[in-house]
């Protein structure tokens, strides 16, 4: 028998230490002290390090600069693009040689961020958050590629030569397109963060190298996107328009990016040119930017469009990231907004990392900053990059201040990046292999066996298996039929329209202004998804193919508003429909190639 001194010691008062010990390791809320240069480090270094653990690219078997499902290449890009700024913040290099072989891995055949394996789907904006991970790379000095890779400068003008190539003055007298290739959805929308990635990429070209031709399409960027009311004389930025309607149905959400971007080259016009009127947009836009700060001090970021109305998807839970990222860094090209600047990001720093608290590891960080340090459930890349990028903001007035080639930027350049065919609208032609005999031979028998094969099918398709009409009179009947035209007719005959194979496409989007919900801080909010309407739709569509004739049901009356107008009315509606830019609508085919001839399905949300 054991003695009762063997027994542990098992106590109150032990019961309960363990008990809070398991209380804080469940909720290791981040104690920020934006006061405190190793706090805001610390906590950085933390949330960089559980950031990094989403990336893979870096590992045996997986392809650098590539995030895993459900991420698209575009945030991939971003990411690189806030561990650059990670180290420039805080001097930690950990992460320095998984961001160079990630730049480097992705750059495509031409030196513009155009892989061979993401060409055929990425849009402009997806190029364009690229170019400037890589404007940033030069800016701040990191550590550059070996010689015998292209260069971040070089890069940076790859993606803005082409992509000024791409500049489309045919339709709404100019602009970029949302998509690069014209069979991907959204080809027909001309998108603000395509602008706003373009603008501010050229605004700090122009003031990274002092040439003027960059300040020239900045400037004409800008203009273009102001007249088409992108940007309204309040300073808010909107979506995008369809070219369809010559740009004039303006899309109405409002997304923290589109600002940010802005403001990024705005800030980046005003330092090279120090001009009253950049100021002036300058401030036009800071101001803006309030709209997406929320709370009794209006100083909390909150993504207004989708947060409040649980709507926002795996890329909008990053977008969030980009504005704190930009204007900490406007605060070094106009020092004048820094306070004004920082009386916002410091509150919502300290919200973002308060809310820290999920997890197995109890300091996983979610999408609102808003709910008084309580994690809202949600993990992911968007959101953990989200929570680094504005605590790095605090470090911002401790920074060394953006370099240039005239002040010590190291970064070579090529003015010329890009290759030949700079807009690249269209992927590379085939590289046909010269045609042999035997290839000739090979194909001439192929070419008759599938031939057979078809004639065969035709024979079956056509020929009634169910009659009890004997075999041999069935193909008189069949015979009968084609020559009278009937095969054929069935063989050639057009589809008809129908419905898009996505059940959603940009084109569909028919929002106004005034159509759309509002949050009380004049943003636009998605309209709900009617399930229900939507699976009837469905259902009418499907049964009206073979009872065209047939009495509507009382539903299906109901649906019809009972005018008799039936679907088409309805199908006018956004319900269901996210906006062209809760990205992404993505596209005909939105698989991504993983270098080994691989492909995943497509993720469309």
């Amino acid at each position: 028998m054991s003695k009762v001194s063997d027994v542990p010691p098992w106590t109150s008062t032990r019961c309960f230490a363990m008990l809070l010990a398991l209380l804080s390791r469940l909720s290791m809320a981040y104690d920020l002290d934006i006061t405190s240069t190793n706090s805001v480090k610390t906590i950085a270094r933390s949330m960089a390090e559980d950031l990094m653990n989403f990336y893979k690219g870096d590992q045996p078997g997986q392809v650098p600069g590539l995030l895993p499902d459900p991420y698209y290449w575009w945030e991939a890009g971003a990411l690189m693009g806030s561990m650059i700024d990670y180290w420039y913040y805080t001097g930690d290099d950990k992460w320095n040689d998984v961001v160079i072989q990630a730049l480097m891995h992705q750059v495509g055949e031409y030196n513009a961020y155009m892989p061979e394996n993401q060409t055929l789907t990425e849009g402009n904006d997806d190029q364009g958050f690229w170019g400037l991970a890589v404007m940033s790379a030069a800016e701040q000095n990191f550590p550059n590629p070996p010689a015998d890779q292209p260069q971040y400068l070089t890069l940076a003008q790859g993606v803005f030569n082409t992509q000024a190539a791409r500049w489309d003055t045919q339709h709404c007298n100019g602009g970029l397109r949302w998509q690069i290739f014209t069979w991907n959805k959204g080809y027909d929308y001309k998108n603000t963060i395509s602008q706003g990635c373009f603008f501010a990429l050229a605004a700090r070209l122009a003031l990274y190298t002092g040439n003027s031709s960059y300040a020239d399409w900045a400037e004409r960027a800008w203009d273009w996107t102001r007249a088409i009311n992108f940007i309204d004389d309040r300073y808010y930025v909107f979506d995008g328009a369809h070219i369809t309607t010559n740009c004039t149905n303006r899309v109405p959400y409002q997304w923290t990016y589109n600002a940010g971007v802005f403001i990024n080259g705005a800030s980046a016009m005003y330092n090279l040119t120090g001009s009253d009127l950049w100021k002036e947009r300058l401030v036009g836009l800071v101001n803006g930017s309030d709209v997406f700060f929320v709370g009794p001090e209006r100083n909390i970021m909150q993504e207004v469009a989708c947060e409040t109305v649980e709507l926002c998807n795996t890329d909008q839970k990053s977008f969030k990231a980009y504005l704190s990222r930009w204007l900490a860094a406007t605060t070094r090209w106009a020092p004048f907004l820094a306070d004004r600047i920082m009386q916002k990001l410091q509150p919502s720093s300290v919200a973002a990392a308060q809310q820290c608290t999920g997890g197995d590891n109890g300091r996983m960080c979610g999408l609102k900053w808003t709910e008084n340090g309580t994690w809202d459930g949600t993990t992911g890349v968007g959101q953990q990059m989200m929570a680094m990028q504005i605590v790095l903001s605090n470090l911002v007035g401790q920074s060394r201040d953006a370099v240039t080639q005239r002040s010590g930027g190291t970064s070579k350049g090529d003015p010329s990046a890009g290759g030949e065919e700079m807009g690249r609208n269209d992927p590379d032609p085939l590289d046909f292999s010269e045609i042999t005999a035997g290839s000739i031979a090979g194909a001439s028998i192929l070419t008759a066996l599938l031939l057979i094969g078809w004639i065969t099918l035709i024979v079956w398709m056509f020929m009634d298996e169910t009659s009890e009409k004997p075999l041999k009179q069935r193909f008189f009947d069949f015979r009968s039929s084609v020559l009278n035209g009937g095969g054929l007719v069935a063989l050639v005959r057009e589809k008809g329209d129908s419905v898009d194979e996505k059940g959603k496409s940009p084109e569909s989007v028919s929002t106004t202004d005034e159509e759309m919900p509002k949050t009380g801080l004049d943003v636009a909010t998605p309209a709900p998804v009617r399930q229900k309407q939507l699976n009837s739709r469905r259902a009418l569509a499907t049964n009206s193919k073979n009872s065209s004739d047939r009495r509507p049901t009382i539903s299906e009356r109901a649906m019809s508003g009972g005018s008799g107008s039936g679907i088409g009315s309805e199908a006018s509606t956004s319900y269901g429909q996210p906006p062209p830019n809760q990205r992404r609508l993505r596209r005909v085919d939105r698989s991504r190639n993983l270098g080994s001839g691989t492909k995943l399905g497509c993720n469309i949300y």
